[in-house]
């Protein structure tokens, strides 16, 4: 039987700059379902990236409620463990419910959202067509950057022109600047709180 976990956990602050400060999830999937290129990936996104992805779904996925997102609050406090917890949860359960729709698991940009660090508008121009690489290329490409997981069987066969491509290219499959700072914890399990 297939089965896709999800967990966001793991919240950090991050510096924007001198004035701006905001707060990244780590986004950990495991999972068997043929739907996913990678059955292992992690990435961290925040807030915003969540709010657009929602947008972008529901405007593909017109007859379908999506579910909400935390409310995003004028008196939020990103130094009160509680309502970071909180916004956590929410994230995490608008993700489980997302997650388990056939139609919206069909959305390229929700497994460039869950298996890529990639910028909404690079996100956006891989599924337009308007790179020289594809979504599964992206993924691939990704999990390769990151590795944290052992090398799945199908990276074990070789490299495949599409990698060797990506590499000389100047794509914008590189790792951000921040990549580093962005990446997973190595354990994924015993920290669902």
């Amino acid at each position: 039987q297939e089965f896709v976990t999800v967990l966001v956990r793991d919240p950090r602050t991050r510096k924007e700059d001198s004035w701006h400060s905001y707060i990244d999830y780590e986004i950990f999937i495991h999972t068997n379902s043929m739907c996913f290129t990678r059955k292992t990936s992690c990435v961290r996104r925040r807030f915003r990236e969540f709010v657009w992805l929602r947008q972008r779904l529901q405007s593909n996925a017109v007859l379908i409620q999506l579910p909400e997102l935390p409310s995003k609050t004028p008196f939020f406090n990103m130094n009160n463990p509680h309502h970071v917890d909180q916004r956590r949860q929410g994230l995490q359960a608008f993700l489980e419910k997302i997650l388990q729709d056939a139609l919206l698991l069909s959305d390229s940009r929700l497994h460039l959202f869950l298996q890529t660090q990639l910028s909404p508008e690079d996100m956006e121009a891989c599924v337009s067509g308007q790179t020289k690489y594809s979504v599964a290329d992206a993924i691939n490409k990704f999990a390769s950057l990151n590795r944290r997981f052992p090398i799945e069987e199908e990276r074990k066969k070789g490299k495949n022109d599409a990698d060797s491509e990506l590499e000389s290219s100047s794509s914008g499959l590189r790792p951000s600047d921040d990549s580093i700072s962005r990446g997973c914890k190595a354990s994924p399990a015993s920290e669902e709180s």
